[in-house]
């Protein structure tokens, strides 16, 4: 028996498409009999035609990779959009540099490593861009024997 007519009037009822139109099997003879909306809205009150639940989508996959990224993944040459420079800007990567140098300076001179002469040196090397890191200055220091005994 065809009930095509039957769905496509009970989903305009129901303001949903066909496919979430669910007939109950055990009920058809009255499906069949039903004719005008009326007669539809009927059957849906009474439970015997039914809407689908609505299906979302799944967040599992983008859980997945969000944990992934998280790790340090996904984030190769074929990833990147923009250039290095637009990444990181050249500003923002100078401020974190010399951010962390002044910072190792005050404490090598609060833990009395280095006088206060040495400090003012090392400092002006830093803004000129002299050193590459923390760690160019330590090997700088050593090299200069700029630290007490």
């Amino acid at each position: 028996m065809n009930l095509s007519s039957k769905k496509r009037i009970a989903s305009q009822v129901m303001k949903c498409g066909t496919h979430k139109v669910k007939f109950d099997i055990t009920s058809l003879q009255s499906i069949k009999e039903a004719i005008t909306k009326s007669d539809i809205r009927a059957l849906v009150k009474d439970k015997i035609i039914k809407k689908k639940p609505d299906t979302g989508v799944s967040r599992s996959r983008a859980r997945k990779t969000l944990k992934q990224k998280r790790k340090g993944r996904r984030s190769g040459q074929g990833r990147r959009s923009g250039t290095h420079k637009a990444r990181l800007p050249k500003k923002r990567e100078w401020m974190n540099k010399i951010r962390a140098i002044r910072d190792l300076l005050k404490t090598l001179r609060t833990k009395e490593v280095i006088d206060a002469k040495a400090y003012r040196l090392l400092y002006r090397k830093a803004k000129g861009g002299y050193f590459r890191s923390r760690r160019h200055i330590k090997l700088y220091i050593e090299e200069q024997n700029l630290a007490k005994k």
